[in-house]
């Protein structure tokens, strides 16, 4: 059976396997319903990085589904 990791609803990050809440928003809600997927290495030359407004290198989902 796969896994699927938790993403941030709010910064979208996406957390390492066996965490559930996002280090970077401690408060926000996490969800395993998430699309896309984005690794983004320097921030600051990423097109991507600033349409998502990602100003951090990490793992992101493109979509994350809170409900």
């Amino acid at each position: 059976m796969v896994k699927i990791p938790f993403a941030c609803g709010e910064c979208h990050l996406v957390l390492d396997d066996g965490v559930d809440s996002c280090p970077r928003c401690p408060t926000a809600r996490v969800s395993s319903e998430h699309q896309g997927y984005v690794i983004i290495m320097n921030p600051t030359r990423s097109e991507i990085a600033k349409r998502l407004k990602i100003d951090r290198p990490g793992k992101y989902a493109l979509k994350v589904s809170i409900r």
